[in-house]
């Protein structure tokens, strides 16, 4: 009798220094071959600035999908507005909406990044919106950078300890961005030829989460999949998200969030099933992924 050998090791979700992570493209790609993987997804915060190094930089016997990871927010009647993020893959890089929506992403996360510096400096913290944009070094700035800042000065010992209460979005000093709506956000990666995977939809100790009528109606506007293996997720969430993934249905992935120094996460800490990987990529017409 055969024993089946153990399955492709996929990560759906890492970041490089295009957006928060600490590892440039062509080190990511090539520290992924490092762990044993077989399959990474380059999503970094409403960017596609590092395809085309990590594609470059791919190595035999690793496969890169090329993709984001989309702010975008949700207003239910009544109620205040919840920050959402949506891992687009494989979408069509010269799609003009698209690139029309990342351009005003990214100047919309500066504005948002200098207005925090600027409400941080001025209850005293010793930080400077030019040491936040050379930690950013050209790509989409984020908290973590101002994170980055805030370790720097000996404010809080990690980025981590920065978001449990200086750059939470319950804190004193956040500064909402003006996101795209979340349906609309899934119709635009749909337009774009993608496929959308609703990211860390239980990770409440980033602030307030998605109810499940909310995940439904995404789900009505064209989402595949949830991401249901996360870092932030309690085993109880995951559990209860593949239950709704399996009732909608949807595609459950698993990945690392992986951001190089900027987290504790680990590359390849959780992992997507092959079926769920290949169905995703049956689905998408806008790209394809790269094979080194």
């Amino acid at each position: 009798m055969t024993i089946p050998g153990p399955g492709p090791r996929i990560d759906l979700h890492v970041h490089s220094t295009a957006s928060d992570g600490t590892l440039s493209p062509a080190e990511l790609v090539r520290a992924a071959a490092r762990e044993g993987l077989d399959v990474i997804a380059l999503t970094d915060h409403d960017t596609l600035a590092g395809w085309d190094e990590a594609f470059a930089a791919c190595p035999p016997g690793l496969t890169v999908v090329g993709g984001l990871e989309l702010s975008c927010v949700h207003a239910a009647a009544g109620q205040p507005p919840i920050s959402v993020h949506l891992l687009g893959y494989l979408v069509d890089p010269r799609h003009l909406g698209l690139a029309a929506e990342l351009g005003r992403l990214k100047a919309e996360r500066s504005r948002r990044g200098e207005r925090i510096v600027e409400k941080l400096v001025t209850a005293g913290y010793p930080i400077s919106w030019d040491r936040v944009l050379e930690f950013a070094d050209g790509g989409s700035v984020g908290r973590p950078h101002v994170g980055r800042a805030l370790v720097e000065a000996g404010v809080v010992e990690s980025v981590d300890d920065a978001f449990v209460d200086l750059l939470s979005a319950t804190g004193p000093f956040y500064v909402r961005k003006a996101d795209i709506d979340a349906v609309a956000g899934v119709q635009l990666i749909a337009a774009a030829g993608g496929v959308s995977v609703f990211a860390h939809p239980a990770a409440g100790r980033r602030g307030r989460v998605v109810d499940e009528a909310a995940i439904s109606v995404l789900a009505e506007a064209g989402m595949a999949g949830i991401e249901v293996d996360h870092p932030d997720h309690l085993r109880a969430d995951r559990e209860r998200l593949r239950g709704l993934a399996a009732d909608l249905p949807l595609l459950s992935t698993g990945s690392s969030d992986f951001h190089g120094a900027n987290k504790v996460n680990r590359l390849g800490q959780h992992t997507t099933e092959a079926s769920a990987y290949e169905e995703l990529v049956s689905r998408a017409c806008g790209s394809r992924p790269y094979v080194g």
